[in-house]
C-alpha cells in the first residue's frame, strides 16, 4: 500500500521488536521509493519481515514513528476513530474526565499528540511532522465522539509552542484553532477549583498527571503547617489547605504563577489559610532552615531538572540539595512529599539520589506512598518515554 519501504540494519529495531514505537536515524539500512517528510512509509526488518508502517521525517533523530504493526491496516479515518474512540473509553473508565489528558501520544497509539481536556475546552499539542498532518481530522473526530456522551466542546487551543518541535523541522505555533473563545478556563479537580490559563500558561496550561498525588496529600494535611516548593498555580498547596491545612505556603520563582495561585486561592475561599511568595527555592529553604524554620509536610515539585541523558549528572545534584534542604524543614516525623517529572532521571536514580539525600541530612525515611502519574497519561511498556513521574510520600524521623 506504502511505496515507500525502510529496511533495517541486522541486528537493529531492538526497541520496536520489544514494543515500542520509534525507530532512530542509525538503525536504517536503506530506503526504497520517494517520500516527502510527514509521509507514511512501511518498516520491513533487514530480512525483509514487515515490522509496519509508520511516519518518517529525516529532520528527526527519530526517523520513523510506528502507526501501526499490522499489515492490513489502512491509516484512514476509520483506523483513526478506532484508535480515538479506545483512548476515550480507557478515560471513562479510569479516571475523572471533567479534565484529563485525553491522548498522550505513544501510548495512545498516535505519536507525538497531546490533547488535553480542561471542562468544554481542549488543548492540542503536536510535537510530530506526521501526525500534525492528520491533526484537524483527528479533532474532528475527537469532537464528535465526545458529543456522543453529551460533551460539548467550545473551543480549541493550539500549544505546538515546545522547543522540540525544531527538532522536527518544524516551526513553533500558538493560538486558535477555530473560533476564538476566553482562553482562562475554569476546573474542579478532587473538589478544588482553579482557573488554567491554556494560552499563557506552562505547557497546556495545567499539569494533569499530578491529579491522584494531589488527593494523596490531603489525608495528612489536617491541622497542620504546609510548605509547597514550586508551587506553580497552587495546586498542591491548596488541595493542603481545602483539606484542613492550619497554614499553607507556596514558593515559585514565577510571578505570573504566584499571581494565578492567589487567584485560585480565592476562588476557593482559601485565603486566610494560605499564601504564596515569589522567591528562588534553592536560595529560600536554606534562608528558612536558618530562621529556625520547620513544617509537618512539604511538598517538592520542581521542573524537570533534565530534558536529556546528557545533563542527568548535573540533574543528579539539583534533586539530592533540593531533597537535602526539604528533610532539614521537616519536623520529627513530619511528612515530604517529592517527585521528579523527568523520564531521563530513571526510578533506580532518583531512588539513589533520595537515599544521598537523607543519609547528609542524618534523616531516616519511612515510605508511605510510590506513584507515578495519573491514569489519563498511561504507561505504555517497552515504550520507555511514557513512563516519567515519580513521586513519594516519605515519614521524615531524625535518626536515633
Amino acid at each position: 500500500m506504502y511505496h515507500t519501504v525502510i529496511t533495517l540494519k541486522k541486528g537493529e529495531g531492538r526497541s520496536i521488536k520489544a514494543g515500542g514505537m520509534w525507530i532512530y536515524d542509525n538503525e536504517i539500512a536503506s530506503v526504497m521509493g520517494s517520500f516527502q517528510n510527514g509521509d507514511l512509509v512501511a518498516v520491513h526488518d533487514f530480512d525483509g519481515y514487515f515490522m509496519g508502517y509508520g511516519f518518517i521525517n529525516i529532520h528527526s533523530k527519530i526517523r520513523v514513528r510506528l502507526m501501526s504493526r499490522k499489515k492490513e491496516h489502512i491509516i484512514d479515518k476509520a483506523f483513526l476513530e478506532r484508535r480515538i474512540r479506545n483512548a476515550w473509553e480507557y478515560r471513562k473508565t479510569t479516571c475523572d474526565t471533567g479534565c484529563c489528558r485525553i491522548i498522550f501520544g505513544e501510548a495512545d497509539f498516535l505519536p507525538g499528540l497531546i490533547v488535553d481536556k480542561f471542562s468544554d475546552v481542549l488543548v492540542v499539542e503536536s510535537l510530530a511532522l506526521g501526525i500534525d498532518r492528520l491533526k484537524p481530522q483527528i479533532l474532528d473526530i475527537l469532537k464528535q465522539v465526545l458529543a456522543e456522551d453529551g460533551i460539548k466542546i467550545r473551543g480549541i487551543y493550539e500549544r505546538s509552542d515546545a522547543k522540540v518541535r525544531e527538532q522536527e523541522g518544524m516551526e513553533r505555533f500558538k493560538g486558535f484553532i477555530g473560533d476564538p473563545f476566553d482562553t482562562k478556563v475554569e476546573i474542579v479537580e478532587n473538589g478544588v477549583r482553579y482557573i488554567v490559563d491554556v494560552q499563557d500558561g506552562q505547557k497546556t496550561g495545567f499539569f494533569l498527571d499530578q491529579k491522584y498525588n494531589r488527593l494523596a496529600i490531603q489525608r495528612l494535611c489536617r491541622g497542620k503547617r504546609v510548605l509547597d516548593c514550586f508551587t506553580h498555580t497552587g495546586s498542591f498547596a491548596l488541595n493542603a489547605a481545602a483539606a484542613g491545612a492550619s497554614n499553607v505556603l507556596g514558593i515559585d520563582a514565577s510571578e505570573f504563577g504566584c499571581r494565578q495561585a492567589e487567584e485560585n486561592a480565592r476562588l476557593n475561599g482559601l485565603s486566610d489559610r494560605v499564601s504564596f511568595r515569589r522567591a528562588d527555592v534553592f536560595e529560600l529553604l536554606p534562608e528558612l532552615e536558618k530562621q529556625g524554620e520547620s513544617y509537618d509536610i512539604v511538598i517538592l515539585d520542581p521542573p524537570a531538572f533534565t530534558k536529556s541523558r546528557s545533563s542527568v549528572k548535573n540533574a543528579v545534584k539539583g534533586y539530592r540539595e533540593i531533597n537535602f534542604r526539604g528533610m532539614k524543614l521537616v519536623k520529627d516525623g513530619g511528612y515530604l512529599a517529592t517527585c521528579s517529572c523527568s523520564h531521563f532521571m530513571e526510578p533506580e536514580l532518583f531512588a539513589k539520589t533520595l537515599r544521598e539525600a537523607a543519609r547528609k541530612a542524618h534523616r531516616r525515611l519511612r515510605q508511605v506512598e510510590f506513584c507515578t502519574q495519573s491514569c489519563d497519561h498511561p504507561i505504555l511498556w517497552s515504550a520507555d518515554q511514557s513512563y516519567y513521574l515519580k513521586f513519594y510520600i516519605f515519614q521524615v524521623c531524625e535518626e536515633l
